[in-house]
């Protein structure tokens, strides 16, 4: 397998705040790798860096040029728009004719359900059917490596449970890479295969992720063992 994405030493500080510190990271396509760890510690930090979304103050980060990247947001954005629009201006913008948007946006709106909504307001969805319609969004870009921050952390457990869902179709079908945050460990267990655990901005464990739940991790990872024992969050 190839790399999809390498951070060699990154560093993130903003002012006096070291968000990222010295992160090392290789990433290969076909990965589902789980950021944890408490608030604050650099999950979201390292999520923007990685999609271009934030410059580093030190260090390098490499996505090979064939990766097609989408990211979802805890809390999306909604356009002042229809549920139909928001996806297809986003394919639009990525330079995919209107005619072709539509069509392929329709197909992603029938993928999460969200068919019969097509001319709503996209702001008068509930938190989980804007969830739904973000995911919509990135699966019309047809990326091949996704990047989600907290995906279900905002929504009822009806809704977490289709969210998932969606995502554990999603990477069946089509194979994607995936980089996701999540505090929700039961969710890291069925949809990761490799977990990485960041405390105060640096990598503190990297292990697959039958290991990093089912291994001692006292004397090997001291602060992980801790997190997951729930002493620290």
């Amino acid at each position: 397998m190839s790399a999809v994405l390498t951070m060699r030493d990154v560093s993130v500080q903003f002012d006096t705040h070291k968000a990222l510190q010295d992160v090392n990271l290789q990433m290969q396509a076909g990965e589902r790798v789980a950021l944890v760890g408490a608030n604050g510690c650099g999950k979201s930090t390292l999520l923007r860096v990685a999609h271009g979304l934030l410059n580093v103050s030190a260090g390098r980060v490499e996505v090979v040029s064939e990766v097609n990247q989408a990211m979802v947001f805890q809390r999306p954005h909604m356009l002042r728009t229809s549920v139909l629009r928001f996806v297809v201006w986003g394919l639009w913008l990525q330079g995919t004719p209107w005619r072709e948007a539509h069509v392929r946006a329709l197909l992603a709106l029938e993928r999460v359900g969200l068919q019969d909504m097509a001319e709503r307001s996209a702001r008068t969805l509930s938190g989980g059917q804007q969830q739904r319609l973000a995911l919509a969004r990135a699966w019309a870009l047809q990326p091949n490596f996704v990047l989600l921050d907290e995906p279900t952390s905002s929504l009822d457990p009806h809704a977490k449970r289709e969210v998932e869902r969606l995502l554990a179709d999603w990477v069946a079908a089509s194979k994607v890479s995936l980089l996701f945050s999540s505090h929700n460990l039961g969710q890291v267990k069925r949809l990761a295969t490799r977990v990485i655990y960041l405390e105060t901005g640096r990598v503190l464990a990297d292990l697959p992720v039958d290991e990093f739940f089912n291994r001692p991790l006292g004397e090997s990872h001291p602060e992980a063992h801790l997190f997951l024992k729930g002493e620290l969050g």
